[in-house]
């Protein structure tokens, strides 16, 4: 992996909506994990890997196969968030990225997570190598 510092991480916002909270107007728990899925898929895409078109052309999928959270502040209905995406590691078939959900109004870290991605054939749901081109992608985000 490069340690490119100059690399910006990948960033999306994502406003909290009355449907991503609990009756009291916080974060439900299970939402952060909606909002990382979301990053990841726009970081994909950022770097020209669409999903779909990897399970139809290439006959992969990326899976989570473990996720690591921690919850550190709650996030209220109404929060513009940040999610970032970091690659921090990856293997011949798997890639470890770290995600944070912050408050963008203050930089509030509410919530961290450590997330194992696994590369599976589409259809037999095995292990499978990651494309040369992502890897060669992901190693340049820090």
């Amino acid at each position: 992996m490069s340690n490119n510092e100059d690399k910006p991480r990948f960033s999306l916002p994502v406003h909290v909506y009355c449907g991503d909270t609990d009756a009291g107007g916080v974060v439900y728990y299970a939402d952060y994990l909606k909002f990382m899925e979301r990053a990841r898929i726009e970081w994909l895409r950022s770097l020209d890997f669409e999903l779909d078109a990897l399970r139809r052309r290439e006959g992969l999928l990326l899976i989570v196969r473990h996720a690591d959270i921690a919850y550190l502040r709650p996030a209220l209905l109404d929060d513009l968030l940040t999610v970032t995406v970091d690659s921090c590691a990856h293997g011949g078939a798997s890639m470890d990225l770290v995600q944070e959900v912050r408050r963008a109004a203050d930089a509030t870290l509410c919530c961290w997570g450590r997330i194992k991605i696994a590369c599976v054939d589409a259809k037999t749901l095995r292990s499978k190598r990651i494309l040369e081109k992502l890897l060669a992608e992901i190693a340049d985000v820090r």
